[in-house]
């Protein structure tokens, strides 16, 4: 290590004198409110340095302090994060069932408005999987009597037909599907004319004439002369017409949404029913008029006259008889296969 040099060694002493004297001298005065000198020059060196010291640690003790409530707060948000998703599965699931109990509360409404006739209900368990066909799996079989060709409907309207039975499932094809087809007619024209699906949405209705009155809007129903369904039921409801040759181009959107089927109704018999919510013939004037002049006569008069070629026997009261539709008499003639 080198030296201090000769000549310069005097001026370091004597720095180091003075040094030491002032040292001394801050020693022995003393202020009367803030100590002795020396303290004071002390306390001010060095309190740049703990302030410093001090913002830097209490910095570091923030950010510590920081990093576990983040990592609580994180803790705490990914909770409730989990308990938000389960609320949101509940919440489905109840909107599901609650969707459910109104379908079901929808057929139970028709099968009561409709217990003379026989129908049974049906759950859908599998789709056709490809665009090839239109098909649902029910979970309804030969065991619950289900046959062949018979009609398939929802309260909004028809759905298809049975085409295949197994012992506790049986398949149904679909209004849409390109094979499937049904007697229908014309709301208020009455047009008799086949509907059959395009392997689309919207089904077609075939062979009517360029110069049948048509309109978008009408109803179609079926005719009942294709022995599945009975008469009245709705099909669907017009949405484009287009001149051909020789037929018209009909497209029908089905009342039915046949995307979306969870339950069905299958009719065990070919029994007229009114649709819900659908308005239907009523008895023909010509067939009611009869009874009505019967039941106004004197009971002395309907006796006199004989009744579908039976001896009348005179009755001690008037009873008015009821009325009996039309379409009952023609349909019970008539047996499903």
């Amino acid at each position: 290590m080198p030296g201090i040099p000769s000549r310069h060694k005097s001026i370091f002493l004597l720095a180091g004198v003075v040094l030491l004297q002032i040292l001394l001298l801050a020693l022995q005065i003393k202020r009367d409110s803030e100590g002795r000198l020396i303290r004071v020059w002390t306390v001010g060196a060095f309190s740049p340095f703990e302030r410093a010291g001090n913002h830097g640690i209490g910095h570091i003790r923030e950010t510590w302090r920081h990093y576990f409530a983040l990592q609580n707060a994180s803790r705490e948000n990914e909770q409730l994060r989990r308990e938000n998703d389960e609320l949101k599965m509940q919440v489905n699931q109840l909107q599901s069932k609650a969707n459910e109990a109104d379908r079901l509360a929808l057929l139970l409404n028709f099968h009561k408005s409709h217990e003379n006739v026989p129908m049974l209900g049906a759950r859908v368990i599998a789709t056709s999987a490809g665009t090839a066909s239109a098909t649902i799996m029910l979970d309804r079989g030969s065991k619950d009597h289900i046959k062949k060709n018979m009609g398939v409907i929802t309260p909004e309207g028809v759905v298809g037909k049975i085409v295949e039975v197994y012992d506790n499932t049986s398949e149904v094809l679909l209004l849409t599907d390109k094979d499937s087809g049904v007697g229908a007619m014309l709301g208020n024209s009455r047009v008799q004319s086949p509907v059959g699906g395009a392997g689309e949405p919207l089904l077609v209705m075939k062979y009517v004439a360029n110069d049948d009155v048509v309109n978008i809007g009408e109803r179609v129903v079926t005719s009942g002369m294709d022995k599945i369904f009975p008469r009245d039921l709705p099909i669907g409801t017009i949405t484009d017409i287009k001149a051909g040759n020789p037929f018209k181009s009909i497209r029908i959107r089905p009342s039915a949404n046949l995307e979306r089927l969870e339950e069905v109704i299958v009719l065990l018999t070919l029994q007229p029913l009114q649709m819900m919510n659908q308005e239907t013939e009523t008895a023909k004037p010509s067939a009611a008029k009869p009874s009505a002049s019967v039941a106004s006569k004197p009971v002395a008069e309907t006796a006199k006259a004989p009744v579908s070629g039976a001896a009348a026997k005179p009755a001690q009261a008037p009873v008015a008889p009821a009325p009996v539709p039309a379409a009952a008499n023609a349909a019970s003639t008539v047996k499903p296969e």
